[in-house]
């Protein structure tokens, strides 16, 4: 049975399909919204990656979708590599699907996933002071790397946000080893 199950509310995890991506583009703006309610407009509004980047994550089977009792996605997750391990670049759930622990679900994938690549950790950065961010990894296993424990994968990731501008709010790196 595809989709949530009629006693469960856990959504049903698949790899990512072509015909996902302008759904994934979706949830991503849909998810963003609630950085309105925070002043941080130019997160609420960045346009996600565009469907040729998102097309080499499915190609590449690093993004996986949750999806609802009819297949269709409600959120969604994409792995980068970045120093030999798993690097969550987004996870993103529908605003009509939030507080459900869907995200939880797709972080478990991800850290299930990289411990079948034998990786020893899953990272991340992330807006430090955002309850939806730092904090709510923090209760997914997830703990804050010092940046002078940064390795150069993750160091050049944290150039390429200060380089869009994300540094006006505190970010930090985070891991869970596996």
């Amino acid at each position: 049975m595809c989709g949530m199950t009629e006693n469960s509310q856990t959504p049903e995890i698949r790899l990512g399909r072509i015909s996902d991506l302008t759904v994934c583009q979706e949830i991503e703006r849909s998810a963003g919204k609630i950085f309105l309610d925070r002043d941080m407009d130019e997160i609420a509004n960045d346009e996600p990656l565009p469907l040729s980047e998102l097309a080499v994550y499915c190609d590449e089977h690093r993004l996986w979708v949750a999806v609802d009792g009819l297949d269709q996605p409600i959120a969604y997750i994409i792995l980068d590599i970045v120093d030999n391990r798993a690097h969550i670049e987004q996870v993103s759930v529908h605003e009509n699907h939030a507080g459900r622990k869907i995200g939880r679900s797709l972080i478990d994938k991800a850290v299930s996933w990289a411990s079948e690549q034998h990786m020893d950790a899953v990272t991340l950065t992330t807006f430090r002071d955002i309850p939806w961010n730092a904090p709510y990894y923090e209760r997914c296993g997830f703990v804050v790397i010092a940046e002078e424990n940064l390795l150069p994968g993750l160091q050049k990731v944290r150039s390429i946000e200060a380089s869009h501008g994300l540094e006006r709010w505190p970010r930090v790196c985070m891991q869970r080893f596996l």
